[in-house]
Parts: C-alpha cells; sequence; structure tokens
C-alpha cells in the first residue's frame, strides 16, 4: 500500500512540473532506443525524488531535535565542527553523480550503435534515410531506394533505422520524441542517428532548435508500416511518382514551408549539403532571394512560400514594394 501511494505522489509530481509540456510523448517509447532513454530518465526521476524525501526527513528531524527549548545555559557556539560530517557530506554528492552517470554513459554508447529488435529473431540492416533540414521543411532522401519525400517518412517496423543528418542552411534539430532522442542537422556536415519502432503506428517529428520565424511548422510525420506495406510503396513510388529534377529542388532552398511530397529521384544525386554548405546561399540569389529582418519593411512584404507538388519552376523571389 505505502508503495502503491508513493508511486502516485512521484507520478503526480512529475505531471505538475512537466504539464506545460504537452503529451508525454517522451515517456511513452515505441521503439528500443526511446525505451533506453525513457528508462534512464525514470530512473533519474525516482532517484531524485528519493533525495529530495530523504533530504526532507533529514530537515523535519533537525528542527524537531534540535529546535530552541529555552534552556542555552550549556550552549557554546565556538565550537569547530565535525571533520566526519563534513567528509560524509561531501562524499555524498559524489556517489549521487556516480549513481546517475554510470547508467547514462553506458546509455549513450549503446545509442551510437544499430538498436537490436528484441520481437525478432534475425536482425536486419539498417534503413539509410538521409534527413536534409531546409528552412522551414525537412526533406527525406531513401538513396538505395531512389526515392525522395517532403514532410513525411515511410519506415517499416522491427528494423533499425539509420537518420544521416545534414542542413542546407541553419542548423536544425530532428527529433522524433516517441522513437528517439534529439540531434542536430549542420550545414558542411554530417551527423548520425539510429532509430526504430516497434509499433505500427503514426508519429510525429519536429525540429526542436529555434531557427526562426517558420520555426513552429518546421514538422513531418512518421509512418511506422509492416514490411509488406512498406515494400508495397517502395516499388508504386518508383514505379508511378515524378522524379525530382534540380530546377524543382532549388526552390525548396527558399525559406518557406512546403506540403507533403513525393519523387522517385533523390537529390543527392546533384547535391549533398554535408559537402556543399553554400548551396543552398547561391540557389536562392539565382531566384532572386534576399534575407531580410522579418520586422523590416521588405520582410513584413515577403510572404512565406508554401510549395506545393507540382513545384512551380517558373516562380522568383524578389520583394516589390509599394510606394509610400
Amino acid at each position: 500500500m505505502p508503495s502503491s501511494i508513493f508511486k502516485w505522489i512521484s507520478l503526480a509530481m512529475v505531471a505538475v512540473f512537466l504539464s506545460g509540456c504537452g503529451s508525454l510523448t517522451v515517456l511513452d517509447p515505441q521503439g528500443p532506443v526511446a525505451e533506453q532513454q525513457s528508462n534512464l530518465i525514470w530512473l533519474s526521476i525516482w532517484f531524485m525524488i528519493f533525495i529530495v524525501l530523504v533530504v526532507f526527513v533529514l530537515l523535519t528531524i533537525m528542527l524537531v531535535k534540535y529546535r530552541d527549548r529555552g534552556n542555552n545555559d550549556n550552549y557554546d557556539p565556538s565550537i569547530e565542527g565535525s571533520h566526519k560530517l563534513e567528509f560524509v557530506w561531501t562524499i555524498i554528492p559524489i556517489v549521487i553523480v556516480t549513481i546517475l552517470s554510470i547508467p547514462t554513459v553506458i546509455t549513450i554508447y549503446s545509442l551510437e550503435e544499430a538498436p537490436e529488435i528484441e520481437e525478432v529473431d534475425a536482425q536486419q540492416e539498417p534503413l539509410v534515410i538521409h534527413a536534409t533540414s531546409a528552412n522551414w521543411k525537412w526533406i527525406f532522401s531513401y538513396p538505395e531506394e531512389g526515392i525522395e519525400t517532403i514532410n513525411y517518412i515511410n519506415i517499416p517496423v522491427d528494423r533499425p533505422v539509420l537518420f544521416k543528418l545534414t542542413s542546407a542552411d541553419s542548423m536544425a534539430s530532428f527529433w522524433v520524441p516517441q522513437l528517439g532522442g534529439q540531434k542536430y542537422s549542420m550545414s558542411g556536415m554530417e551527423t548520425e542517428l539510429f532509430l526504430a519502432a516497434t509499433e505500427v503506428g503514426q508519429y510525429e517529428g519536429r525540429n526542436a532548435n529555434f531557427t526562426g520565424e517558420g520555426f513552429a511548422e518546421q514538422r513531418f510525420t512518421v509512418n511506422a508500416q509492416t514490411d509488406d506495406a512498406f515494400n508495397e510503396w517502395v516499388e508504386d513510388t518508383q514505379e508511378n511518382a515524378p522524379s525530382l529534377s534540380e530546377d524543382e529542388y532549388v526552390h525548396l532552398m527558399v525559406p518557406g514551408h512546403a506540403e507533403e511530397m513525393t519523387f522517385s529521384s533523390t537529390h543527392l544525386e546533384f547535391v549533398n549539403h554535408a559537402y556543399d554548405a553554400t548551396y543552398s546561399l547561391e540557389k536562392r540569389a539565382e531566384l532572386g532571394y534576399e534575407a531580410h529582418s522579418p520586422h523590416s519593411r521588405e520582410g513584413k512584404a515577403f510572404d512565406l512560400p508554401v510549395l506545393s507538388q507540382p513545384i512551380n519552376t517558373d516562380k522568383t523571389y524578389e520583394v516589390e514594394l509599394d510606394d509610400e
């Protein structure tokens, strides 16, 4: 009974402190990576709650046992102190940090490798997806399948996915809370992140690093499918989706938003932003786009484009101001 009460009290405390964060998707893992991170979070929460309770118990004991009783004749404030107590309260924080550090370091190193799926007998090779952030959209490339998608991805369940992250412009952060933690994407370099889903479903992902006025809408959807459904989607896309030309792709470099799109070829055929950090800036200039403060006259006059498929390759992005 006491353990049950303690559990509900701790959960209520967590809910109060995290109520401003919306639904607790971080603590609802749907894959082995997110599960390891969730377990680490819960370990830290329980351990810190234990420490807080110990501190409050000791505080209560001190207040009651050593309260002023009105008889201070034998009280001598000129004392040196206790070397034993000083040693104890120096060692305790070291022990606390050590207890939290060991599982944290083990988990960090574990997540740098492809996760093992317990539900399957034979482990599969990771599915490779290049994820490129571009203000304010996500571009996903399947190099082995020859497919590119905008603002959504399909992945098979019970198979590791290796995301190769880079950026066409500002530094973003790739995050799918129910599948795993975030990792930064930066232009001119490539970072790697392993994720996996063990349940069929739809999971929301987003940019977790503030990158300007369109940041709040830089979201994407992860569709976790069965192997058969995923393979069927790959075959259908390869046969029926239009190919992606560079003339279309350069419009995705202009800051703005985009609807979901699907192509039967990838931009990796003509550029990889991990090795060409200035590509987007050069192409924006060719399209007449100039960066302006959103508070300037030019910035207020510029409407963020919302691209849809097929992409209009004749569009330009000069800002025209009305004469005052």
